[in-house]
């Protein structure tokens, strides 16, 4: 009896850990979207989800789909500058202001020609 617990216990460790680690980082490491005039922006996608840990922080304003921001810009259903100020640069800044490791808050820093 013990020793069927413990196997039990061995599985359901084991099937925890392979979720987890289907679960974390999925997706490309690095993608680069497309910024518009300023250029191409080289994004961090994988230390995004290590350092935010909830997808839908992101991906309620856009849809898990290569060209999203592009294709939502000409759809005119996102506005210019959207992601970058209400999303990606409050996170920053907010970061920042807490005392913890922040990422670019300059366009310059992320927009790439």
């Amino acid at each position: 009896m013990k020793a069927r617990t413990i196997v039990v216990i061995l599985i359901i460790i084991i099937f925890t850990g392979a979720l987890a680690i289907a679960v974390e980082n999925q997706g490309a490491k690095d993608i680069k979207l497309d910024g518009g005039k300023r250029g191409y922006i080289d994004f961090p996608h994988h230390l995004h989800q290590n350092v935010i840990g909830e997808c839908n922080a992101c991906h309620n304003v856009f849809p898990k789909t290569a060209g999203i921001i592009k294709d939502l810009k000409l759809q005119k259903k996102l506005k210019k500058k959207q992601v970058m100020n209400k999303t990606c640069i409050k996170c920053h800044k907010a970061k920042k202001k807490a005392g913890e490791d922040a990422g670019p808050t300059k366009c310059s820093q992320c927009h790439v020609k």
